[in-house]
């Protein structure tokens, strides 16, 4: 299983594309992520959900209503269906994982029953060594449950730390906060803990230079080139 804490290795701060390059193409499509990978994120956070049918595609909502203007759940409607609604501008987490091999994928869970069938996918595409995984509670002891070698950032929204039995099951690599929750005294502490931080999701360039100096491993934005060229610099 993968280590909870106690050694961590540091790493550079990794640059994170907020589901692609949503300033210049629809969030969570494929030319997303090829631009994001294109504007020099190594990796590209995505959110995954799960058909009528069990597939795995790439959305945030729980609806199509805001991205592609049907009033329809995404668990009312199969795969076939989906690409037909968006003209197949959803793309599923095969696809995604099959478009570009040099990046990595940071797939995000908002609903935990997306869980198992993620973790098949990525299993069936060979592509565990490229890929993360961060989200709620919930959402990362599936994956825990599914895959004990995962790699997990525990999603954090609260100034009070996760508890002990909680890290213990999950196992996390990352704690992964809200950025206005981010310290250096919190990141010292986890790091200390074994911990390496990351921090979601600011897009202003004073914030991005604020986390680093707080001593952060990862950053997520929309904004990804503004942040590349401040890590760059």
């Amino acid at each position: 299983m993968a280590s909870a804490g106690g050694g961590a290795a540091r790493v550079r701060v990794r640059a994170v594309a907020h589901r692609g390059d949503p300033y210049v193409h629809r969030e969570n499509t494929l030319p997303s992520i090829r631009s994001a990978l294109r504007a020099g994120a190594p990796t590209v956070e995505v959110d995954v959900r799960v058909t009528r049918d069990g597939v795995p595609v790439l959305l945030h909502d729980a609806t199509l209503e805001r991205l592609w203007g049907h009033r329809r759940a995404l668990s009312s409607v199969t795969a076939e269906e989906l690409r037909s609604l968006t003209r197949g501008g959803v793309p599923t987490l095969a696809e995604a994982l099959a478009c570009d091999a040099s990046g990595r994928l940071f797939l995000d869970l908002p609903d935990p029953a997306a869980a198992g069938a993620a973790v098949a996918a990525v299993r069936a595409a060979g592509a565990g060594a490229r890929v993360s995984w961060c989200g709620a509670t919930a959402s990362m002891r599936e994956v825990r449950r599914a895959d004990p070698d995962a790699e997990i950032a525990l999603t954090w929204t609260t100034l009070t730390p996760p508890k002990p039995a909680l890290l213990t099951a999950v196992a996390p690599r990352w704690l992964n906060y809200r950025f206005g929750l981010v310290s250096p005294e919190r990141v010292a502490r986890d790091h200390a803990d074994g911990y390496l931080v990351s921090a979601w999701t600011p897009d202003t360039a004073w914030t991005m230079r604020r986390l680093v100096r707080a001593g952060v491993d990862s950053i997520t934005t929309n904004r990804v080139r503004v942040l590349h060229g401040l890590l760059r610099s």
